[in-house]
């Protein structure tokens, strides 16, 4: 059963590819062959076509359409007279003053990068200082505690003598 049902698989799908190839190649191969056809049964057609004979309207011009025949190039911005004056700029002042606005935008550039350096040299300042205190304060604790533990053992010395004296005594303990 299931032999039957692979070989049945299998011929549906191959069926299902070729189906789909001419569906997909099909319209190319038509054409291509189909006008090779038709021009070796004509012997009076070359491969050059009649020419068409259709009653095609001419293409609309944008300066047909209306509202928009105004917009001329010549007459853009003649009634603003700010861009007016910027249009009669010699092109020579339009680079200097290009290069003037540049270094403004570098110098004010320079100056919040010098603003930023100083507050991030402050902040490295503070910290420093914050890790400083930390370090005395370690150094203060590290020594109180070497000097707790000297007395510590100290104490365990005078303790373990002061037992022995007791013991040798006649004290039995706890």
């Amino acid at each position: 059963m299931s032999r039957r049902s692979g070989t049945w698989l299998r011929c549906s799908l191959i069926t299902f590819a070729v189906v789909s190839a001419l569906c997909v190649c099909g319209p190319a191969l038509y054409w291509r062959f189909g006008n090779s056809f038709r021009s070796s049964d004509s012997p009076s057609s070359s491969s050059s076509c009649a020419p068409c004979h259709c009653n095609c309207p001419e293409p609309i011009s944008l300066l047909q359409v209306p509202g928009l025949a105004n917009l001329s190039i010549t007459d853009c911005g003649s009634s603003d007279p700010e861009l007016k004056s910027e249009m009669e700029k010699q092109f020579v002042d339009l680079l200097t003053e290009e290069l003037k606005l540049q270094e403004m935008v570098a110098e004010e550039q320079a100056r919040h990068m010098n603003i930023t350096f100083i507050e991030a040299k402050r902040a490295a300042s503070q910290y420093q200082k914050e890790a400083e205190k930390c370090n005395s304060a370690t150094e203060i604790c590290e020594g109180a505690r070497e000097r707790a533990e000297a007395l510590l053992i100290k104490e365990k010395k005078i303790t373990l003598l002061w037992e022995k004296r007791a013991r040798n005594m006649g004290w039995a303990g706890e």
